[in-house]
């Protein structure tokens, strides 16, 4: 038997009270308490060889992020999720560690979908529901999730579901042969949810291929309620899939961009750390924590795109826990704060300003390092530096600025 692995790092934690945010949006009323512990089992093991592209369909570009980033943040959004777990092929579990540094339990899948699912029902930590999803599904919204959850509340299974409306034919060469009777037949979507002992037990007990987890609690007993979908929660299953998702996600997206800058001065030491990196020079920077002023000014970019006030607001220099703390704690809060306010972070632009010491060399290993600190892909965060021509304090050699620019997405 493969072995499984499982991948988790837990959030950071929520590390000073101006942390503390309302809970936003036009569901608000679904959410004000909490009943149930509910996890959400994100399905992106497949290869969807028929919506073509260079990569399967969960991976390819949508709207400004990849399709399983919208995916994950239309449930990152929804404060009843207390876990989620994402069911990877073994051939994309090089990107388990990025998933998991933001709070997500990563498994690999099996070879059919139901083993990909019993993997991802056994990797679930502590939850009463789950809510099972396909990756490929990232225009859900938030009231077809909630739908779901609250007929939770009534039913050991829920389901959203489209009516359908249209004339079914039966066909055979091309030709129509017969029809069909629509009048209780419905399109079936996802997030499907259930009482998570009851579907895995479910799970256990079925034999063969379902069409889908509906399938195999009905095969168990279980009554499955049908919740109200949309023809907007569309699956992308061919090329042409991707730009009405594109153009679905893009009328109720919402962008947010932030600035940071931050300047420290040159003090003591023989060397600075510039987004986590030490890089020999001949003098330290001066700062409460250990002065990487690249962090700093990004983590002020996150805070400022998400409306959070500043980094001194969350970590004020006059609590001495601060003095001597590496920033990339500061920026790991920033980042937890916009997935807890369910935005994907999905650029960032730093510029250092500076006529010492010289950047170039150690451009790759910053970017790696903040990229790893934030939990996306390297080819999302640009580190460069300029001088500013001899001219001002830091022409003088007197110290460093920074200029920062965040890009964030809510779905």
């Amino acid at each position: 038997m493969r072995q499984t692995t499982a991948y988790f790092l837990g959030s950071y934690p929520r590390l000073h009270p101006a942390a503390a945010l309302p809970r936003q949006g036009h569901v608000h009323h679904v959410f004000q308490i909490a009943r149930m512990s509910i996890a959400a089992l994100i399905v992106a093991a497949g290869r969807g060889s028929r919506a073509g592209g260079p990569q399967p369909k969960q991976w390819q570009a949508l709207a400004g992020a990849r399709v399983i980033d919208h995916t994950l943040a239309a449930f990152r959004a929804l404060p009843q999720i207390t876990e989620i777990v994402l069911v990877l092929h073994e051939d994309d579990m090089d990107q388990a560690e990025a998933f998991a540094a933001q709070g997500v339990t990563v498994t690999t899948g099996g070879a059919e979908r139901a083993a990909s699912v019993q993997r991802g029902l056994a990797a679930i930590r502590q939850a009463e529901k789950v809510l099972i999803h396909d990756a490929a599904r990232p225009c859900v919204s938030a009231q077809i999730i909630a739908g779901v959850i609250d007929a939770l509340d009534q039913y050991q299974a829920a389901a959203p579901g489209l009516p359908v409306t249209d004339a079914l034919w039966q066909g055979n060469e091309g030709h129509v042969t017969g029809t069909q009777d629509r009048s209780a037949l419905f399109a079936a979507q996802t997030p499907q949810g259930f009482d998570l002992v009851a579907i895995r037990a479910a799970h256990a007990a079925y034999d063969g291929q379902a069409a889908d987890d509906v399938e195999v609690a009905r095969a168990a007993g279980l009554t499955v309620a049908i919740t109200q979908g949309s023809a907007d929660n569309l699956k992308i299953t061919r090329p042409e899939d991707f730009a009405r998702a594109a153009r679905i996600l893009e009328t109720r997206m919402d962008i947010r961009t932030g600035n940071g800058f931050d300047v420290h001065a040159f003090g003591p030491g023989d060397h600075v750390t510039l987004c986590g990196i030490d890089i020999p020079h001949t003098h330290g920077l001066v700062g409460h924590s250990d002065a990487d002023v690249a962090l700093h000014t990004v983590t002020d970019a996150i805070y400022g795109a998400l409306a959070r006030g500043d980094i001194g607001q969350h970590f004020p220099p006059s609590d001495p826990q601060w003095k001597g703390a590496r920033s990339d704690i500061f920026l790991g809060h920033a980042a937890q704060l916009a997935r807890d306010m369910g935005f994907t972070l999905t650029h960032v632009d730093c510029t250092l300003i500076c006529e010492t010491p010289k950047i170039g060399p150690y451009v790759e290993p910053m970017r790696a390092a903040m990229a790893e600190m934030l939990g996306i892909e390297i080819d999302r965060v640009s580190v460069k530096a300029t001088t500013s021509e001899r001219l001002g304090f830091t022409g003088r050699g007197e110290g460093i600025a920074c200029m920062a620019t965040a890009t964030l997405v809510k779905t």
